[in-house]
């Protein structure tokens, strides 16, 4: 049965995409093709699949039917010309800034993206002669200015981690348009339910797939998509660098993908009334969720989020960093540990999961405050989230 899922509701597309193509004898789920190398006896046909020009798998570092499945659901969830994938988030973004600049290039990025990123941009691109301009990140005409002095690529993370600021995709993509720049959004914390960054006029969309894609926190992976002549550019760096997603962990990634639609509902709504009681209760110095009418960039929340406001939020407790370490071991349904998007609620603070890498004065001129708690909702009954945040926060 030939079905094109590409106008169907997003809910569908996350079941369907990528699967008719993949399954075997009337197997109605992708297999695990857990095979290195594919064999052919016809060289000819060897040589066309191996040069691109007959569609086919030749070794799995370069292709695997079970990864081509799962690049191709997200594909369709983001509305993209073509997807790669890579073994890690954090392979996906290096992969995609590495094959897309030059030594003497210049990126333009914002302050407090993911640790991992910020580390990237100003450790190794430095060794190489790229050059990176971290502007604040939510003055958006410091960031045009910056644009217009000359950029080859404006990397973008929104909401950021882990202080959920809110980046303006389409006013900044239509300013690194003007110059020629090539936009990459993280859509890690949005998710493709969301907030689609390629209808807002970026080129490229990244998601640690790790996180609320797979949902379950049992695989790894990332996945770039967009336009296709860069997705192309961005496959073969992976295919020769080597970074490539095993097959099994694509299978979990696939599966998880089915129920993204529900678990980001369910998410949305729960992250939404944990941050309106954080907001009132009296342990709590702020609350960072966009979904707040407090948050300052709301409205282009509004806008820009039409599916909801993500399952992540963070807070500041009164007390400093030694009323984080007495009011997390009092959490009873959450894991401490350095992970986001799963069924589970997870927390942390950024010294321990996404800024671990740079030091305390670092984070602090990322504008990230020691004591603030990365939260993320799970999909248990909000009722005993919030009752288990009361009682933590009343007993720490």
């Amino acid at each position: 049965m030939n079905r094109d899922v590409s106008k169907a509701g997003i809910a569908t597309q996350a079941v369907w995409a990528g699967e008719e193509g993949s399954l075997l004898q009337h197997a109605t789920q992708v297999p695990i093709v857990q095979s290195v190398s594919f064999s052919y006896d016809d060289l000819d046909d060897w040589q066309a699949v191996a040069l691109g020009q007959k569609p086919g798998h030749i070794y799995s570092r370069n292709t695997n039917p079970t990864v081509a499945a799962l690049e191709e659901k997200v594909r369709v969830l983001e509305g993209a010309e073509a997807a790669t994938s890579m073994a890690s988030g954090m392979a996906a973004i290096s992969n995609t800034i590495l094959s897309l600049v030059r030594p003497g290039d210049r990126i333009v990025s914002v302050k407090d993206s993911y640790g991992g990123t910020n580390q990237l941009f100003r450790e190794f691109l430095a060794q190489i002669n790229v050059a990176s301009c971290l502007c604040d990140t939510t003055d958006f005409a410091a960031i045009e200015a910056e644009i217009a002095k000359g950029c080859k690529l404006l990397y973008l993370e929104t909401p950021t981690n882990p202080t959920l600021k809110v980046i303006d995709i389409e006013r900044l993509a239509h300013k690194a348009r003007q110059v020629g720049a090539t936009v990459v959004t993280d859509n890690t914390f949005a998710t493709p339910i969301n907030q689609h960054p390629l209808q807002l006029g970026s080129d490229l969309v990244i998601h640690s797939a790790t996180k609320y894609l797979g949902g379950h926190a049992d695989a790894l992976g990332g996945i770039v998509c967009g336009r296709k002549d860069l997705v192309h550019a961005i496959f073969h760096y992976r295919e020769i660098t080597g970074a490539a997603l095993d097959p099994f962990a694509a299978y979990l990634l696939l599966r998880g993908l089915k129920t993204l639609a529900l678990r980001i509902e369910r998410q949305n709504a729960s992250a939404l009334e944990i941050a309106q009681f954080l907001e009132g209760h009296a342990a709590v110095a702020h609350v960072f969720y966009p979904g707040l009418a407090s948050h300052p960039q709301h409205e282009i929340a509004r806008k820009q989020m039409p599916g909801g406001f993500g399952g992540m939020l963070s807070f500041v407790l009164h007390g400093g960093y030694d009323q984080v370490k007495r009011f997390l071991p009092k959490l009873k349904y959450a894991h401490r540990a350095a992970n986001l998007g799963a069924v589970e609620t997870i927390v942390g603070p950024p010294a321990t999961t996404s800024h671990v890498e740079v030091s305390a004065a670092h984070r602090a001129a990322m504008g990230i405050p020691e004591a603030l708690v990365r939260y993320s909702a799970g999909i248990e009954d909000v009722g005993d989230l919030l009752a288990d945040l009361a009682q933590a926060l009343g007993s720490a």
